[in-house]
């Protein structure tokens, strides 16, 4: 079994517990950790733009990215969301059982 952590963005705390609780409630993810305080920059229609955001790592299995992805992308207030999926390579056993435990058959 393959594990992933996912990286999405969002504009503020209120989307990320949205998007965080979300993805918990219905087993697509064991654990989404929220870091807020990040700073992006970045280039939108023509223009270098800066935005506050918080970063979620999201937690899951590599065959719930695609899953992962979509419902993102439909809670998700930006029009393009960062969903960018790292694959984990090693980890803590235990941890990895747990992982799959909680993100379900």
């Amino acid at each position: 079994m393959g594990y992933c952590v996912v990286l999405v963005t969002v504009p503020d705390r209120e989307q990320a517990q949205r998007i965080a609780e979300t993805l918990i409630a219905e087993r697509l993810a064991a654990c989404v950790n929220v870091v807020p305080g990040l700073w992006s920059i970045y280039h939108w229609r023509g223009k270098v733009e800066r935005a506050a955001e918080e970063l979620l790592l999201v937690k899951t299995r590599e065959t719930h990215v695609a899953r992962v992805a979509a419902r993102v992308r439909e809670i998700h207030p930006y029009e393009v969301p960062e969903i960018i999926a790292l694959p984990v390579t090693a980890g803590s056993q235990a941890y990895l059982d747990w992982l799959e435990q909680e993100t379900g058959a």
